[in-house]
């Protein structure tokens, strides 16, 4: 279990402290989700005018759009601390006790990965969601007895990439519900930007954009492929990144001019050349291709259906034109 106090001067749960520093502190620097920003401007103020926690927070989509970073943003933008903690280390009654008998009043409780939370934790969260209490059962038989904890008020901020997992009654118990969407390539020139001057490493115009078109729609990804391309910079003696040394670099890391990558080529000649284009279920596709299941549904799948390279049918996963093009082949599998 990780808890952090003051996100701004200690390790994220990636212990990268790099991330620490691009992430931005409020939501007038968040670029991006201008929806969602908007409506938590007016959740935030609002809290803030009445002397109150603010409600439960839902965020849910694809790895590296920025859910983590709004959790902090909110615990800021509250004037609060936050604690942070993954729903795989929330193993035992006594784990999720220990984090919320320790929060101030208004502080947020950020859980990742809320979705992996097992079923006797997140019974245990209805009550502290609810009326801020929790029940925690000492003993066994019938020497069990309840202890009842009562709880300041607190935010719970939740992060999933899979908002179909999660029960019901967890979902409900959620008063601000969002689903983080992919960025423009307008908005992640924007972010990369803002990195090169963080990392006081200037890059071209047009290295931003090809990086931006590169780096499906995700600042994560943005982010760190611009580390890496610094890295090629530096060794070729430049003192910025320019449209040449990005197109090198990113073709020896293996992204290609949609941003693919080399699993999710695999997982589109696997349809191709194992299953005739589709359909085909994921669970025979992810063991054609040697790839967890999970990372293909929660990594790979969204972008490639976002971008249209393929398609959802209740038989199975179907590879579209598209696809055909990008990869250079034919309907019949031939160059």
């Amino acid at each position: 279990m990780i808890q952090v106090d003051n996100l701004m001067d200690k390790k994220m749960i990636d212990g990268d402290e790099i991330e620490v520093t691009l992430r931005p502190q409020t939501l007038n620097e968040y670029i991006g989700q201008d929806e969602l920003k908007e409506m938590m401007k007016v959740f935030i103020e609002t809290a803030k005018m009445r002397s109150e926690a603010l409600d439960h927070v839902l965020l849910y989509g694809p790895p590296g759009l920025g859910k983590t970073t709004l959790a902090h943003i909110i615990a800021n933008e509250m004037n609060t601390g936050i604690k942070i903690t993954t729903g795989p280390a929330l193993s035992r009654p006594g784990d999720l006790a220990a984090i919320l008998s320790s929060l101030e009043p208004g502080d947020v409780l950020f859980i990742d990965e809320i979705h992996r939370i097992p079923k006797v934790i997140e019974e245990i969260l209805y009550s502290a969601m609810e009326d801020f209490v929790i029940d925690i059962v000492m003993g066994k038989d019938s020497a069990a007895s309840t202890l009842r904890i009562d709880l300041p008020p607190f935010t719970l901020v939740g992060a999933t990439t899979r908002f179909g997992d999660l029960t019901a009654p967890m979902r409900d118990r959620f008063g601000i519900i969002h689903q983080l969407k992919y960025y423009s390539n307008e908005e992640l020139s924007t972010i990369i930007k803002r990195t090169s001057k963080i990392f006081a490493f200037p890059i071209d115009d047009d290295a931003t954009l090809e990086l931006a078109r590169r780096s499906r729609g995700t600042p994560r990804i943005a982010n760190r492929l611009f580390r890496r391309i610094r890295d090629f910079a530096q060794f070729e003696n430049l003192d910025h990144i320019t449209k040449t040394i990005t197109d090198y670099a990113l073709n020896k890391l293996d992204i290609d001019k949609a941003g693919l990558d080399i699993t999710d080529r695999k997982y589109l000649l696997g349809l191709i050349e194992r299953f005739k284009g589709g359909p085909a279920g994921i669970e025979a596709l992810a063991a054609t291709i040697s790839e967890e299941t999970v990372t293909l549904e929660d990594v790979n799948e969204p972008y490639l259906l976002q971008e249209g390279f393929i398609i959802r049918t209740h038989r199975g996963r179907v590879v579209t034109e598209k696809a055909y093009e990008h990869l250079g082949l034919k309907k019949n599998g031939l160059f």
